[in-house]
């Protein structure tokens, strides 16, 4: 479902709690251990990169 012009929602970043970052980061590591050999390297990269980016985020607060 489309988000209507000017909705609350339209076009704004998800805000996520200290708890929610480390659920997020458990479960991408998981999947990122999870992932078969023939995933493409374009997907692991963009999972890596999440994690590390989550990782940063986390260290700072």
């Amino acid at each position: 479902m489309r988000a209507f012009d000017g909705q609350h929602s339209d076009n704004q970043p998800i805000r996520r709690n200290t708890a929610e970052k480390q659920k997020q980061l458990r479960e991408l590591k998981e999947t990122l251990a999870a992932m078969k050999p023939h995933v493409s390297a374009t997907l692991r990269d963009s999972v890596r990169k999440r994690i590390m980016e989550l990782e940063a985020e986390l260290k700072t607060r």
